[in-house]
């Protein structure tokens, strides 16, 4: 039988890291995790006893399309917390994780053909899913002077959409209110898309995150319960559209996915509590920690060239010093220091064999623990 040439998209190289990873704590190595995006703890508390009050109290039906109006009233009133924005919760689009909402988003906006503006290194789903959808991505090479972010200078008039990401992953760098205005307001010149993508909003270290919608409605944002919420496995996650979207993006979300997990937004319910607040912002303290150990033990160790950590739970090292492989290197790390790491070619086909993602995700002696080998095997090697 024939497969599509929109299934051609490349692997998704960090799953086959936490494979090997896998398979060498099943031989019985303790490995540290350096490569995984996504935090060491679980949803908190007030999530999980939400869920199980409403499991009690009945079964856990279809929702509507775009959500249970609670949570996307909910997900409205954080924006007026975060951003001091005063959002209408119809525009809000709960979605099968951010990847669904990528899906819902590329659907909407684009026609088979368009090409889509991405700055690399970028999150290498985005290429893959715009692929599959019989979408043109066109990666660009940003620089260490922008922060390893998009500028106006950039976009082209044959682009249909730009992605941008802050703070971004690899990297973990932001966009500063300026630097987003930029970028939208020379979107908005060119007749371009911008989709904003802010699932790490909540974890930054160097002032607030900005996000697209304080300059602009007319634009698409996307976040997540995975990240700063510690929701990863639930598959949660929203977009806010302008509000001409809405009906075309609740046509689409209808046939493609029925509804968001039932049981996912129940927990995002309690997620979203005082109290569950409370313990996410208690693991952005330790992610804070985490930060600062790895800098300094990175730097120790000999990778001392990284982009500016600014956010998410991220340091993307240039290790071109030290190896022109960073599969390869990768896999020596992972063998001889038991620590795991992401290679950069996920992200950067062109610069990515020189770079290396290492995620502080981890509790604290994780973090400590991975840092003293691989400042040991650095030594030796």
């Amino acid at each position: 039988m024939r497969v599509s040439r929109r299934s051609e998209v490349d692997p998704f190289i960090v799953m086959d890291v936490m494979e090997a990873a896998r398979a060498a704590e099943a031989a019985g190595r303790h490995i540290i995790h350096m490569e995984v995006g996504q935090p060491g703890s679980g949803a908190p508390q007030a999530a999980r006893a939400r869920l199980a009050a409403e499991m009690e109290a009945g079964p856990l039906g279809y929702t509507v399309a775009l959500g249970r109006p609670d949570l996307r009233a909910g997900i409205a009133a954080l924006y007026d917390e975060w951003y001091g924005l005063s959002l209408d919760p119809a525009r809000v689009v709960v979605t099968a994780g951010a990847s669904g909402a990528f899906l819902l988003a590329f659907t909407a906006l684009f026609d088979a053909g368009d090409k889509v503006g991405l700055g690399e290194p970028c999150y290498p789903s985005y290429r893959q899913i715009l692929r599959a959808l019989s979408l043109e991505p066109v990666g660009f090479q940003t620089t260490e002077a922008t922060r390893f972010q998009p500028v106006p200078g950039d976009l082209s008039d044959d682009m249909a959409g730009l992605i941008v990401a802050s703070p971004a992953n690899p990297s973990g760098t932001m966009l500063d209110r300026g630097a987003m205005t930029g970028l939208v307001e020379a979107c908005a010149a060119r007749d371009i898309s911008l989709i904003s993508d802010e699932i790490y909003h909540g974890l930054q270290y160097e002032g607030p995150a900005v996000s697209a919608l304080e300059i602009s409605d007319d634009l698409y944002v996307v976040n997540s319960f995975s990240k700063y919420f510690s929701m990863t496995g639930w598959r949660l996650g929203w977009m806010v559209v302008p509000e001409t979207h809405i009906r075309a993006v609740e046509r689409l979300a209808q046939n493609m996915f029925i509804c968001p997990p039932h049981a996912a937004q129940v927990a995002a319910l309690g997620a979203l509590s005082p109290e569950g607040r409370a313990e996410l912002d208690g693991h952005r303290d330790t992610y804070a920690v985490n930060r600062a150990l790895m800098l300094a033990g990175l730097a120790r160790a000999g990778f001392d060239k990284v982009a500016p950590a600014d956010g998410a739970f991220y340091v993307y090292a240039d290790v071109s010093e030290h190896s022109a492989d960073s599969l390869a290197f990768a896999a020596e790390i992972l063998e001889k220091a038991g620590v795991s790491v992401t290679p950069g070619l996920d992200f950067d086909p062109v610069r990515g064999h020189a770079t290396l993602r290492f995620s502080y995700a981890r509790a604290t002696a994780d973090i400590e623990e991975g840092l003293a080998r691989l400042q040991r095997f650095m030594a030796a090697r």
